[in-house]
């Protein structure tokens, strides 16, 4: 299977780096390149990539509104690109949907295993950078509110969930709760499809605007 990559950011240098990175890997091919919001969503949908990398701060249509509108449209996940240390946006892009966000200084290798780890469904939440992140944009979130799919979960699944929450991946969960990782598997597939989560980040974002994190 190929990887067919947008890319979207308004500094021509960026562009050619992950150009050069993403066309090395044999499983990877960059699908287009966006200067700007605008031209991200509308090459999202001409394309139809199996991913965008999309950088939060553009000229027009800002990174958090074009994947909104790219994910609205039935497009493809969406990757964040950002500064993590300069960016407050990050969290917002999140609740607009993106599967997770990668630091432009990321090392080649993490970048294009975060790429296949996205199509696979997975996440990208790094025990570390993203723990923190999330715990810092979650405590004050905007319209927070008890979700009512919240209540069909078991106590188990409740459990799974808040330990997602804390950045854990299904080993450590499965170490925390003496259970298998298939058993952790077959629950966090149950609490995203019950939470009527895209994929896994964003049923962590949920577990912190219901507390439960």
């Amino acid at each position: 299977m190929t990887i067919r990559i947008l890319i979207a950011d308004d500094q021509p240098l960026v562009l050619t780096g992950l150009r050069t990175i993403l066309q090395a890997e044999a499983d990877m091919q960059v699908a287009g390149e966006a200067r700007d919001g605008d031209q991200a969503i509308r090459l999202a949908a001409e394309l139809t990539p199996d991913v965008v990398l999309l950088d939060i701060q553009m000229p027009g249509t800002d990174g958090i509104t074009a994947t909104r509108l790219i994910l609205a449209a039935g497009g493809p996940r969406v990757i964040i690109l950002t500064t993590f240390d300069l960016d407050e946006y990050v969290y917002e892009a999140l609740r607009a949907g993106a599967s997770g966000f990668l630091v432009k200084d990321i090392p080649d290798d993490q970048l294009v295993a975060g790429i296949r780890a996205v199509v696979r469904g997975d996440t990208l939440l790094a025990p570390s950078v993203t723990r923190r992140l999330i715990e810092t944009y979650t405590r004050r979130p905007p319209n927070a509110g008890q979700l009512p799919a919240a209540g069909t979960l078991t106590p188990r699944e409740t459990e799974v969930w808040q330990l997602m929450a804390r950045g854990l991946t299904n080993a450590e969960i499965a170490a925390e709760l003496f259970v298998g990782e298939a058993t952790v598997k077959t629950h966090v597939s149950r609490v995203m499809m019950k939470l009527g989560a895209r994929d896994r980040i964003q049923a962590v974002v949920l577990a912190y605007e219901n507390d439960l994190a």
